[in-house]
């Protein structure tokens, strides 16, 4: 997520200012209690998913594009060398201008 303690020190901070310190603990027992409904709506809706499609379920996990790209580069680079999967054309002469494609821009 992103937070470091200075982030979570500030928030601390402008929360105890605003809310005073009487106040802020049932703050945060609201927070937690949101949060703990949250998941278990976010379960339930997963396992009523898992319980209509059957085996046609496909774990959530699966469709991270982050996995698919580190999956699709390992087996690349794992299959060939870095300098293979360049592809080398021929080199330039002086002055003589690169290939330009009008449809590409």
């Amino acid at each position: 997520m992103g937070l470091g303690w200075m982030e979570i020190g500030t928030i601390l901070v402008v929360a105890m200012l605003l809310f005073g310190p009487e106040r802020l603990p049932a703050l945060a027992r609201q927070a937690a209690q949101f949060v703990r409904t949250v998941r278990k709506m976010a379960d339930d809706a997963k396992a009523e998913l898992s319980r209509e499609l059957g085996d046609d379920f496909v774990d959530l996990r699966e469709l991270d594009p982050r996995a698919a790209v580190r999956e699709t580069m390992s087996s690349r680079s794992a299959a060939s060398s870095p300098s293979a999967a360049v592809p080398r054309g021929r080199e330039l002469r002086p002055g003589e201008r690169p290939p330009f494609d009008p449809e590409a821009t």
